[in-house]
């Protein structure tokens, strides 16, 4: 399993910090990822690179961000996109990104992902399908609505414990391994194609220094909370890359994004 570093404590609360005047700072409550959360910056970072990587191939396009929680994706999909539209049912997470992000060529919609309906050139939805309980339908709708869709999810193999059905996130109703997602995706789009994102930079020096038995130096050495403290915080997305084909081993990778034609 590739190990991240640990996550925020879940008894404590964690509100976003530094918002601009007039935009109220969401809470993390595990249901999605958050900027200007010191202690959720690897999980952020890790989102924002996909976004990153969707953002030049959505250039030109209208798009629907697909359950864009706090807005930051769409906003970045705007900056190369002729028209964005993100799309989440949660009140505080809409009426937060309408007051964050605001672009001539971006809004934000408060609806369920289900009533997806084009025409749009790409349908963007990252980390969610593991929330849904009607997929082949969602999917099916997905595909209708537009030519081309990113979606993504969290691979079993390497977030659940070996074996487990899944891991103990609460939000997540199922996770994929790598046919699992296939299986999935393929009745619903004419062709799919599956890159997996992967530890680069400093987390790749991170997890072979764990190989190393990191974990037992910094606990040794009572430097765990320090460390870490600057260690999470100086992650970028950068930190992460996203490979395919003969480069990739897909059941190592973190994440799935698969790229899906319709």
């Amino acid at each position: 399993m590739c190990s991240p570093p640990p996550e925020p404590e879940p008894a404590r609360r964690y509100l976003q910090a530094d918002q601009p005047d007039g935009v109220p700072p969401l809470e993390l409550t595990g249901e999605r990822t958050l900027p200007d959360v010191p202690e959720e910056n690897y999980w952020f970072r890790r989102h924002l690179a996909v976004y990153e990587w969707i953002s030049p191939r959505v250039a030109g396009m209208r798009v629907a961000d697909l359950a864009c929680g706090e807005g930051y994706g769409s906003d970045l999909l705007a900056a190369s996109a002729a028209e964005v539209v993100g799309i989440d049912a949660n009140p505080e997470a809409h009426e937060h990104a309408r007051a964050r992000y605001v672009r001539p060529n971006l809004r934000f919609e408060r609806d369920l992902v289900e009533n997806v309906a084009g025409p749009y050139d790409a349908v963007v939805f990252l980390q969610t399908v593991e929330h849904i309980e009607a997929v082949p339908a969602l999917l099916a709708a997905i595909a209708r609505a537009a030519p081309l869709a990113f979606v993504s999810t969290p691979n079993r193999l390497t977030l659940a414990p070996p074996g487990a059905e899944r891991s103990d996130n609460p939000w997540h109703l199922r996770e994929y391994t790598l046919a699992e997602l296939r299986r999935e995706l393929e009745p619903a789009f004419g062709s799919v194609e599956i890159h997996g994102l992967f530890h680069a930079g400093k987390l790749a020096v991170h997890e072979r220094a764990l190989a190393l038995g990191w974990d037992r130096v910094h606990s040794l050495l009572r430097i765990t909370g320090p460390f870490y403290d600057r260690f999470t915080a100086a992650i970028s997305a950068a930190d992460f890359a996203l490979r395919t084909g003969a480069e990739a081993d897909l059941d190592r990778a973190l994440d799935f994004v698969a790229v899906c034609r319709a």
